[in-house]
């Protein structure tokens, strides 16, 4: 199983933009398996987070704009209700490769915060429960633990009930 080792906050998109807004974050890095494909589990079983806390950040195509989901690792994105919080009917899961250009990041790295381009974000309402979530720091073995309304701040983003 890997184990969290203390380092300083990797310089990621993520991490300049947060400093850069002045938003206090805590880097928490750990090692990352190369054959492990469910990124968020991994992170939170590695840093010992319990899984509703750790969100992973999944991109739709809602009606050919993409929108941002962030969702406890615990749950799917309804896209149902994405599309709802957007104004729009329909929604699909996004082309990874398309994904990854649009963000500046890999999947399973894809932050939410410091996105290449900036992307319409929606939280799910259950990160207001907890004082602080984890979400990707931008890269594999790399999430940053912020409060929510710092997330929503960094993102420009909205809550919403978009977890199922």
């Amino acid at each position: 199983m890997s184990r969290p080792r203390p380092q300083a906050a990797p310089a990621t998109p993520a991490t300049v933009a947060l400093t850069a807004a002045g938003i206090p974050f805590a880097p928490r890095v750990y090692e990352h398996d190369p054959s492990t494909t469910n990124y968020g589990l991994e992170a939170a079983a590695a840093l010992g987070v319990e899984r509703e806390r750790v969100f992973k950040t999944l991109l739709a195509d809602v009606e050919g704009r993409l929108v941002v989901g962030v969702v406890p690792v615990s749950t799917q994105l309804d896209l149902k209700a994405l599309a709802a919080v957007v104004g729009a009917k329909r929604a699909v899961m996004a082309d990874p490769a398309l994904a990854e250009r649009k963000t500046g990041y890999v999947v399973g790295g894809i932050s939410p915060i410091g996105q290449k381009t900036a992307l319409p974000t929606v939280l799910d309402e259950t990160a207001t429960l907890f004082a602080t979530v984890l979400v990707s720091g931008g890269r594999r073995g790399f999430d940053i633990e912020l409060a929510p309304a710092d997330l929503l701040r960094a993102t420009g983003g909205v809550i919403a009930d978009i977890a199922r």
